[in-house]
This record gives C-alpha cells, sequence and structure tokens, in this order.
C-alpha cells in the first residue's frame, strides 16, 4: 500500500462489490456453521467482481487467499493487501458446505461496505408479521413483500414495519404463502433477508 502511494499518489483500493455482516450464534445455527465465523454476505453488487465469481446473498466467506475471515472486519482488511486486477481465492460457505471462488478484483477508493449488525434473535412464538406487496411505484426490481406490523419474535429479533423481506431462508419471498411455507418448513432459526433504507441485511429470528 505504501509504494502504491508513492508511485501513484493515491493508494489503489481493490473492490470486491459485496455488502457483509458480522456472523452471530443465531445466524450459524440458521446457515449450519459450527460456530459463529466469517462475512456473511447480505448484498452482492449487480456486475462487480463478487457477481462475476459466482458469489450470492447468504454465502459466508471464510477465507482469502488460504487466511482466515474470523469476523466481517477481516474481509476488507485482507482484500487491502491486494489491488485491482488481483485475483484472490475465495472460501465460501453456501448451503452447508464449502466451496472455492475466485476473484479478480475491481479498483475503488472504496472498501467492502458492512451492513448494520443484526440483532440477537430472540425465542418462541410465531413469526409475528403482518405484510403487503411492496408499492408498484417503488417496488422497482427488487420484489419482496413490506412489513406492516412486526410482534412477537420478529419484533424481538428488530424486523420493523417498513421493511421489505426480500427472501426467507434463501427462498425468494413472492408472496405471503411463499413466506409461510418457508417458515413452517424451517429447522431451528429463520434467516431474513431484509432492505431497509436502500440497504440489505439478515434478520434471524427463533421461531417455536
Amino acid at each position: 500500500m505504501k509504494d502504491q502511494i508513492v508511485q501513484h499518489g493515491k493508494a489503489d483500493h481493490a473492490r470486491l462489490g459485496v455488502v457483509v455482516q458480522e456472523v452471530n450464534q443465531a445466524l450459524a445455527d440458521t446457515f449450519q456453521l459450527e460456530r459463529p465465523r466469517g462475512a456473511l454476505v447480505a448484498q452482492v453488487e449487480p456486475g462487480s467482481p463478487a457477481d462475476r465469481a459466482g458469489l450470492q446473498a447468504g454465502d459466508v466467506v471464510l477465507g482469502v487467499d488460504g487466511e482466515n475471515v474470523v469476523g466481517s472486519g477481516d474481509l476488507p482488511a485482507l482484500l487491502g493487501q491486494h489491488g485491482s486486477g488481483d485475483q484472490v481465492r475465495l472460501q465460501v460457505w453456501r448451503d452447508g458446505k464449502e466451496l472455492q471462488l475466485a476473484a479478480r478484483l475491481g479498483a475503488t477508493e472504496e472498501r467492502t461496505a458492512s451492513a448494520a449488525q443484526a440483532p440477537t434473535a430472540a425465542s418462541g412464538g410465531k413469526l409475528g408479521i403482518t405484510l403487503l406487496p411492496p408499492d408498484p411505484a417503488t417496488a422497482g426490481s427488487a420484489g419482496g413483500l413490506v412489513v406492516e406490523s412486526a410482534t412477537g419474535p420478529a419484533a424481538r429479533a428488530g424486523v420493523q414495519a417498513g421493511d421489505r423481506i426480500l427472501a426467507v431462508n434463501g427462498a425468494p419471498a413472492r408472496n405471503v404463502e411463499a413466506v409461510r411455507s418457508a417458515v413452517d418448513s424451517a429447522r431451528g432459526p429463520v434467516a431474513l433477508l431484509i432492505e431497509r433504507d436502500g440497504q440489505r441485511l439478515f434478520v434471524p429470528v427463533r421461531v417455536g
């Protein structure tokens, strides 16, 4: 990094193009990790190096070029050791197993973004949300369902009125029936991919 500044007058930050968040115990349980670790991908920027490499929302990045990603802050730190155009090997956890992806990093002065920390999930009861279809004028291409009200486990887990639920345990929230089916078939915590103020993050909810 110092050599880059000497040669070019500025640092060339490598860009992956993801928004990540910390993995707490509830999210580790949801994604079948033996313990909380890694950086959970909440959002992949379309057309970014991450997108071209095949990274998906719900993936957990466990390592970069053999270096462990213990917490979400480790990912931008490890990527910061590289320059644009460098290829990195990503150790990724998806669907209960590890896989390797190769990504060629882009150039930007922005580092990998971090989503807000998901609250610790609460226990008991049903999901406790009332859902509405989004306003067609503001829905865009994201789809999903808008939370009209949240009570019980969903509210205690941090779900708020106005949140847009995009997926439940990886299943798209196309309609209320799809959400209900995903919740009913879940074993353990339910991972809601929500969009709030233009930012996406996973919120784990324990349902009884």
